[in-house]
């Protein structure tokens, strides 16, 4: 069992009351591209995109995007 690195988007939408169609529009970034990473589908965390949530949410502390879990697959 290893570990998998997840972006918190849904927790990230929910908690500014925001939808993923608005974070979009504010980070600049595609909406197929941040439900791809909502839902866990992409494989590679682009890390401009990871600078523009956290200067559209005002995020100072990273782990409030990214975090890890068991990935129980491996």
């Amino acid at each position: 069992m290893g570990k998998k690195v997840i972006v918190k988007i849904k927790e990230l939408i929910d908690k500014n009351h925001i939808s993923l169609r608005e974070l979009s529009r504010l980070t600049d970034i595609r909406h197929a591209a941040l439900s791809e990473l909502s839902n866990q589908k992409r494989q590679n965390i682009n890390f401009r995109h990871i600078e523009k949530i956290a200067d559209a949410l005002d995020i100072e502390d990273i782990r409030e995007i990214i975090d890890f879990e068991k990935d129980y697959k491996k």
